[in-house]
């Protein structure tokens, strides 16, 4: 079955932000759509914004005023539900409460055709429970549009437990004939992209509440050597503290409380203090009007070592041997089976974060990830109490001369970017292996549902199979409560691969 004849109209019930954001989006698609809203007068009041947003879109050039004239004549506010008895298509973006939503599509059923198709914009609801309320299930899906709905290309298309498969296709072939990108998913908490995304928040909460890193330089780090447009701390002051927490705590909470999904208790006091981010003029940071920005922690000045000695080809960061050569500094090259680490002249040595600490071994400065360490501003370095002064100061040197910013952070296992990565690679596998989506959808999710520079796979064959199972194995060992273990998706992949490695047909 395709999309939707142009010719049918299409219902958008409920008229906030989301609610308008979509019934734009299906209007300059070319279909009637009908606006109802349960309070009095809100859906003409809906109407009338949409239109200042087509006389917007007119200003910029970005429509003619002939077609907004035609738009405008196809957007028809009701009064009453019944007014969307003739619609082939009703899309639901109301509050977030199962009861009330699963009351509207109980009366929607009395009211529409059998073969009109029912759909909720819920982010955080099961589609299973909506559409367990109704006779007839099997036309029920998800449609998850992101804000603002307009601008934002991807919709997560969700089939719950019920929904037939004519209904879920019908449902992704009319979201691409909108212009829209859609992704297919299971009915799973937080679905794709909430499901995937918790670990970018999460993990870097968990280093700000182990005092390894204010909330300032975590963020400096994710952006200047992770590569993600925004870090965790400003982008949950943007989205609303109270926001985020909340679709957090639904996923734990869906989980059944799995220890992978746990809330974080500092932004849980942020959220009780009514430090709720921008809209309140307070969160991570001040929003204040002239409040000053906090600078992230920048390593003074420090002489770069004259050479190091390359033991092993540094893995994902193997590209630095190259830029360390560029600088002028010596590389000495010697043979080492499983080495991955400079030493420095001082005798200490520098490594790539891998799930350790610096604290277990003599004289070690772990390195952070980078998402490209050519183009990344910063870098991160963690040490210990017990790490040399002269070791620390080599290894600041040496990376502010290939040109880099320099933070120093506390002896954290994993550091920032990578155990960020390597929680987001587990859990993307994890999906696909319990049938959520493909690798295909969830790289195409993350990448414009949340703006992520690479998808988790991308990520996971840039890395080396093993990487990130090699990773959150030593990070669990070090926090034995769960919420580093790596799934047995994960295992099942980083096994398969050296099985193959080591054979020898």
């Amino acid at each position: 079955m395709t999309a939707l004849d142009l010719s049918s109209p299409v219902a958008v019930v409920g008229t906030g932000t989301m609610g308008q954001g979509i019934a734009q989006v299906a209007l300059l698609a070319g279909h009637t759509v009908r606006l109802y809203d349960a309070a009095p007068g809100r859906a003409r009041e809906a109407a009338d914004a949409i239109g200042a947003r087509l006389d917007r879109l007119v200003e910029k050039d970005r429509l003619t005023a002939a077609d907004r004239d035609t738009a405008r004549a196809r957007l028809e506010p009701v009064e009453d539900i019944a007014g969307l008895a003739d619609c082939s298509l009703v899309v639901e973006a109301i509050m977030e409460r199962l009861d009330v939503k699963q009351e509207l599509f109980r009366a929607l059923e009395d009211v529409v055709a059998d073969d009109c198709l029912l759909a909720t914009n819920t982010s955080s609801l099961s589609v299973t429970a909506i559409g367990g309320a109704l006779r007839n299930p099997g036309r029920f899906v998800g449609l998850h549009f992101f804000n603002p709905a307009p601008l934002l290309p991807l919709v997560e298309v969700v089939s719950g437990f019920a929904t037939d498969v004519t209904s879920a296709t019908r449902a992704y072939e009319m979201a691409r004939a909108w212009g829209k990108i859609p992704v297919a998913c299971a009915d799973t908490p937080g679905f794709i992209v909430n499901r995937i995304a918790r670990p970018f928040y999460a993990e870097a909460f968990a280093v700000y509440e182990a005092q390894g890193a204010d909330p300032a330089t975590i963020d400096a780090v994710l952006r200047e050597s992770g590569g993600f447009k925004m870090g965790a701390f400003e982008l949950t002051d943007l989205i609303g503290q109270d926001v985020n927490e909340s679709v957090t705590h639904s996923v734990w909470q869906s989980f059944f409380q799995d220890v992978r999904f746990t809330p974080s208790l500092a932004q849980r006091r942020l959220v009780e203090s009514g430090r709720l981010g921008r809209k309140s003029g307070h969160g991570w940071y001040d929003h204040a009007e002239g409040a000053e920005r906090p600078e992230p922690h920048t390593a003074e000045p420090a002489q770069p070592p004259a050479y190091v000695v390359a033991e092993g080809d540094l893995g994902p960061a193997s590209e630095l041997l190259a830029m360390i050569r560029e600088a002028g500094i010596q590389v000495r090259e010697e043979e080492e089976d499983h080495g991955t680490r400079l030493v420095l002249p001082g005798g200490g040595q520098l490594a790539l974060a891998d799930g350790q600490t610096s604290v277990e071994f003599r004289d070690v400065v772990y390195f952070d990830l980078a998402l490209d360490y050519r183009r990344a501003g910063r870098i991160a370095l963690s040490a210990s109490q017990d790490t040399s002064a002269k070791t620390l100061a080599e290894a600041i040197g040496l990376f502010q001369a290939l040109g880099k910013k320099v933070s120093v952070i506390g002896d954290v296992p994993g550091m920032i970017v990578a155990r960020t990565v390597a929680r987001i690679v587990d859990l993307a596998h994890d999906a696909v292996a319990k049938g959520v989506a493909t690798e295909e959808d969830v790289d195409t999710a993350m990448r414009l549902g949340v703006n992520y520079p690479l998808g988790p796979f991308e990520w996971s064959r840039r890395l080396g199979r093993n990487w990130a199972y090699a990773l959150l194995d030593d990070l669990h060992l070090r926090d034995p409560s769960g919420r580093y273990a790596p799934s047995l998706a994960l295992y099942r992949h980083a096994y398969a691969s050296d099985k193959r490695e080591g054979s020898t047909s």
